[in-house]
């Protein structure tokens, strides 16, 4: 079994993928928050710096409905020696799909076969996709997958649901059935992304979808940093609470050194704890993890942050 770490925009950057990589079990892939704009921003530079990245694979991903937008991001990351990029069409935030991107290019099956028609002509790196399947009806599955098996896609990543669904209600496994029934002929191979949050998970989706060998795992690895590892099976070097640890100071350490300032670092800091408060190793975190979310200063969140810790 193939894991990956999805892309969770402003959550999982190079900082949280170096920390997790080395205190835990690491991903076979990890996927980078989009990049969506040609004039990249030095965030963006940072995140898919190779120095940024060493010792694990990284896929770029790109957001955008523009093929020479597209194709100008993939060659400056064709540049820092990446061979290959994913393209979001899974994005279902109203204010990207709005602008015809992320799952927003699936209203137009027309516009997304030329807009792939166009990339996968020029582009010099092998290409991803990450989709949903459709909009806001099933029935669109079907045609969108005639389109997908025209490409050479490196790998075609699943998360079947429609867009208006956004990450509510069960996912559609006759949608991923349907998707290894219509390119059982094509080279293309698929990756299902989720609902995967602990480890029993991916026993039902054997169940559900027989021969699944790739999976896209992202809220279950922020709130039980350890299921790669216990999906991998493996036996850890250290106790939980010791390599939990480390992880946190590393990440907490790597912002307060790139921050201007204790309120951007604890913004940053507070979105992974919404995240991270779930693991079920920690007993009744509820009055801490508030502290920790009204925390004004470093100081006071390091005080709770210790309290909480030490709880493990």
């Amino acid at each position: 079994m193939k894991l990956y770490l999805a892309p969770m925009e402003g959550i999982t950057t190079y900082l949280f993928r170096n920390a997790y990589h080395t205190h835990f079990d690491g991903a076979d892939k990890y996927f980078t928050p989009f990049l969506s704009n040609r004039n990249m921003t030095r965030r963006d530079e940072y995140e898919i710096l190779p120095e940024h990245n060493c010792g694990m694979t990284v896929i770029p991903q790109i957001l955008t409905n523009r093929a020479e937008e597209f194709l100008e991001i993939a060659r400056r990351v064709a540049d820092l020696g990446y061979d290959t990029v994913n393209l979001n069409l899974g994005c279902p935030s109203g204010t990207v799909v709005a602008k015809k991107r992320g799952a927003g290019l699936l209203t137009d099956p027309a516009s997304l076969d030329r807009f792939l028609d166009q990339i996968y002509e020029a582009c010099p790196l092998r290409i991803s996709i990450k989709t949903r399947i459709g909009i806001s009806r099933l029935s669109e599955w079907e045609d969108l997958l005639r389109i997908y098996r025209k490409y050479p896609i490196e790998e075609l990543i699943i998360h079947p649901r429609l867009q208006r669904e956004f990450y509510n209600g069960s996912p559609h496994y006759d949608a991923y059935r349907l998707a290894v029934e219509m390119l059982a002929d094509t080279p293309i191979p698929l990756c299902y992304n989720g609902d995967i949050i602990s480890a029993s998970d991916p026993k039902t989706l054997s169940d559900e979808l027989p021969g699944l060998n790739h999976i896209m795992i992202g809220r279950g690895v922020l709130m039980n940093p350890d299921l790669i590892g216990e999906l991998h099976h493996s036996v850890p070097d250290a106790p939980f609470k010791e390599r939990f640890r480390a992880f946190h100071d590393e990440i907490y350490q790597g912002y307060r050194e790139i921050m201007s300032g204790d309120t951007p670092t604890l913004y940053k800091m507070k979105d992974l704890w919404n995240f991270m408060g779930k693991n079920k190793r920690f007993p009744n975190p509820d009055k801490l993890l508030k502290k920790i979310r009204k925390a004004q200063s470093c100081s006071a969140y390091d005080s709770v942050v210790s309290e909480l810790l030490s709880c493990l």
